[in-house]
């Protein structure tokens, strides 16, 4: 259902089902479509509630029909993700697209929002489907294991899934220790065995080589 046309364009072909997709990202459709505006972003009331107090805005909107639908974001570089019964957590900016049949909802990440002052919740993914993340420059894929634990920029980081376990670092950063203090005094440190997509954007250089 879901391909890519180039890097930057996610096309999506329906035979009646639908698609969630971030609000105002269609840019062209062929075929018959509907469209409507799914409020929160999260499923249900709670979902609703969490990102009203954590001011996390994600809004959303259902396409539905017969026919292609073609998305895409500022220019930025579109990736699928395949979810085969497990999560995906993205940061809310970050999230493009997911089948109709893909939960989304809240986690607590920790102080990372506190810090930053964006929320301290990210947005999951979880069930059987496809989902389509961006990035800022083509995304790294990068592999954590029980021996290699990993160590990421905050703003080089957009998503990770598998059996991480995810903290905070304070102390030095990349950005410090290149003598570009941006203010963001910690590191995001993945330990376990899963997959963490980072972007090469501006100012994260040393988070892209890793």
């Amino acid at each position: 259902m879901f391909r890519l046309q180039g890097s930057k364009v996610l096309a999506v072909d329906m035979t009646g089902d639908a698609v969630k997709a971030k609000n105002g990202s269609m840019v062209a459709y062929d075929g018959q479509m509907a469209f409507k505006k799914m409020s929160g972003g999260g499923e249900g009331l709670r979902g609703m509630v969490t990102r009203r107090l954590t001011g996390e805005q994600m809004t959303m909107m259902e396409v539905k029909g017969h026919g292609t639908c073609w998305f895409a974001d500022r220019a930025s570089e579109i990736n699928l993700v395949s979810l085969q019964g497990d999560k995906l957590y993205v940061e809310s900016s970050n999230l493009l697209a997911t089948d109709a049949g893909l939960r989304t909802g809240t986690s607590f990440t920790g102080m990372r929002g506190a810090s930053q002052g964006n929320g301290l919740f990210t947005t999951t993914v979880e069930g059987h489907g496809q989902a389509a993340i961006m990035s800022d420059g083509p995304a790294v894929v990068l592999r954590v294991s029980s021996q290699y634990p990993l160590t990421v920029d905050p703003g080089a980081y957009v998503a990770h899934q598998g059996n991480l376990r995810q903290s905070f670092q304070s102390g030095v950063t990349f950005r410090t220790l290149m003598g570009e203090g941006g203010g963001e005094a910690f590191q995001i440190r993945f330990e376990g065995d899963g997959l963490v997509y980072v972007q090469p954007s501006e100012r994260n250089t040393i988070a892209g080589d890793v």
